[in-house]
């Protein structure tokens, strides 16, 4: 049975992780500028999408600016590696489409659509899906979950890693140093 330390064990990085899920609906929030709004002025409109995509992307380009001034780096063994490409559907559907398609000419739709993507951020964030982001994929990044060699020790190789690199496959055994973005999200150091 585990203890209270590790039931209660929470990832650091929290307002990263909570940047990084908001910076993923970049695109949503500029088809929502593109499409606009019959209720709020375009101006005001306009001005709170392009606040909602940029600053949470400056943000992660911050964070990865950081992490490679401190040399916040980590050095990763792959045990076995998954590439996740059907998290791209997973994104699109589960947030893109639904919420474009969403009509946002009365107050009540636009609360509902905004509840509905408060709901969608906080499982993005909940279930460590906040790596998702149309920059990395735009840039030719690719996204695997990394899971540690067994080691036979039984508190090891438990949880996965997702990182971020150009490669296009990983081999068990392959050792690499990555970036740490969050605690459970790494950007490899020569890609």
């Amino acid at each position: 049975m585990a203890g209270p330390k590790a039931r209660n064990r929470r990832e650091g990085l929290q307002a990263a992780r909570l940047l990084m899920v908001l910076s993923s609906m970049a695109p949503l929030f500029i088809l929502w500028a593109i499409r606009g709004n019959s209720l709020i002025s375009d101006p005001y409109f306009i001005a709170f999408c392009g606040l909602m995509a940029v600053v949470p992307n400056a943000f992660l380009w911050l964070r990865v600016r950081t992490a490679k001034k401190q040399a916040d780096r980590r050095e990763l063994t792959v045990g076995s590696a998954d590439d996740h490409r059907d998290h791209i559907l997973v994104y699109l559907f589960a947030m893109l489409l639904p919420l474009y398609s969403a009509d946002l000419g009365t107050w009540r739709n636009l609360g509902a659509s905004l509840a509905a993507l408060g709901f969608i951020a906080f499982l993005f964030w909940h279930l460590n899906l906040h790596y998702m982001n149309l920059v990395f994929a735009v840039l030719g990044y690719r996204i695997f979950t990394l899971y540690p060699p067994d080691d036979g020790n039984p508190l090891t190789g438990k949880m996965g890693l997702a990182l971020i690199t150009r490669r296009v496959s990983l081999s068990a055994g392959e050792r690499l140093v990555a970036y740490r973005l969050s605690d459970t999200v790494y950007l490899e150091a020569d890609a």
